[in-house]
């Protein structure tokens, strides 16, 4: 009787932390993925303002000068695109995440509902071979 219990209880166990394993996995490849892609977007962003300075500090005359004022424009234009591709693969992470989540919850929901039922007909029946 005992033994039925307790292998009862460590089944309950697996399936009421099953979900939640599911979801620190999601959480730390989550992550990581983030992570890589911010360090990337840092190194992109870095470059960026590294090839600026080294056209600044190749100023010599006022062609150059010129020259300089004029990529400016185009710095700053590819500097907002790369903003907005980077804020629009961060929306998208997030909306992929979230949907893994929801996901998750739902099949916990659904495994609880299947297990509160599994329980309840065990226990009717046991209930009614006791009496």
């Amino acid at each position: 009787m005992q033994e039925n219990i307790l292998n009862a209880f460590a089944e309950q166990a697996k399936t009421m932390y099953a979900p939640m394993s599911k979801f620190n996995t999601l959480f730390v490849d989550n992550m990581e993925k983030m992570t890589d892609f911010q360090l990337g977007a840092i190194k992109a962003y870095a470059e960026m303002g590294l090839d600026q300075m080294k056209k600044a500090a190749d100023i010599k005359d006022t062609d150059s000068l010129r020259a300089y004022t004029a990529s400016q424009a185009e710095a700053a234009t590819a500097l907002n695109k790369k903003i907005m591709e980077d804020a629009k693969a961060m929306s998208d992470m997030a909306m992929e995440f979230k949907t893994q989540v929801e996901s998750i919850m739902e099949e916990a929901r659904s495994t609880a509902s299947a297990t509160a039922t599994s329980t309840a007909k065990t226990t009717s029946a046991k209930t009614k071979s006791a009496a």
